[in-house]
């Protein structure tokens, strides 16, 4: 078959992958020197070319995932977050009416298997394992009933927060936003039914969160469409969806996983300055 009507059926694929709503892994990954965005099939990695959120089209050359160095998945230019999201994280809190926003900063992210680096003033530092909701095309004040459809995939991340500096500082800019504070990964995955995955966290190998998100107090289509109203979202930026239950802290030498049905298993070894 000649290479011309190789690439144009690949490339048929990925619409029909779509239409039907099929889950799609996608990667960003290091390669020979190289940075390019991949779609996971299996243990290999088959590589896109140009930009993810700008209809790319199968390059044709594909690597073995033990071969490759998987980056975070997207590069965002913003990092939003909610808080208080599931009533199990509440407590005796009263519910909000609206989504409770933050931000984190762009540098906070890292990807999977790197490390989150605990600053040496660091002393109560938590694990909240979360979804993470990736915009995929610009968005500016969206209905709430359109609000999915600028939603390009979602991934699993960790909102990592410095309790004590949460309570005793003036924003949460350094209890959210250091480096490294924001694991996201392995995978941006499509086609998933995002109002009802299984999220999970575990610390050195214990379960220690496990809740779906049907129990998230504003689901995807409200917070993309609220954070809408007052930022305009482009293509790669990213929404930490909440976290449930009770969180813990995590100690330098421990191995904090998030994994959220269908995406994979997003994990960082926690180390200290």
């Amino acid at each position: 078959m000649r290479p011309l009507l190789l690439l144009a059926l690949a490339s048929t694929l990925i619409v029909d992958f779509a239409a039907a709503q099929q889950p799609v892994k996608y990667v960003r990954y290091s390669h020979g020197g190289r940075v390019a965005y991949g779609i996971l099939d299996g243990d290999r990695v088959r590589e896109l070319g140009g930009d993810l959120f700008s209809n790319p089209r199968p390059s044709g050359k594909v690597a073995q995932l033990s071969d490759v160095k998987l980056l975070a998945p997207v590069e965002p230019s913003k990092v939003i977050a909610v808080g208080l999201n599931y009533k199990s994280h509440l407590g005796e809190r009263p519910t909000a009416t609206y989504p409770g926003l933050f931000a984190k900063m762009p540098t906070s992210i890292i990807a999977t298997g790197e490390e989150i680096v605990l600053p040496p003033d660091a002393k109560n530092v938590h694990y909240e394992g979360e979804m993470v909701i990736v915009i995929g095309r610009k968005a500016s004040r969206v209905s709430k009933e359109d609000a999915k459809s600028y939603v390009f995939g979602v991934t699993a991340g960790n909102d990592v927060s410095e309790r004590d500096w949460q309570r005793s500082d003036l924003q949460w800019f350094r209890a959210k936003a250091s480096d490294t504070f924001g694991p996201l990964g392995p995978a941006v995955v499509t086609g998933l039914d995002y109002d009802d995955l299984l999220l999970q966290t575990r610390l050195n190998g214990e379960v220690v969160q496990s809740q779906r998100t049907k129990d998230l107090i504003f689901d995807v289509a409200t917070i993309v469409s609220y954070v809408s109203q007052y930022v305009t979202l482009m293509p790669g930026d990213v929404i930490y969806t909440g976290t449930p239950g009770t969180t813990k802290q995590m100690k330098a030498g421990d191995t904090v996983e998030v994994e959220v049905e269908g995406v994979g298993v997003l994990r960082n070894r926690v180390t200290q300055r």
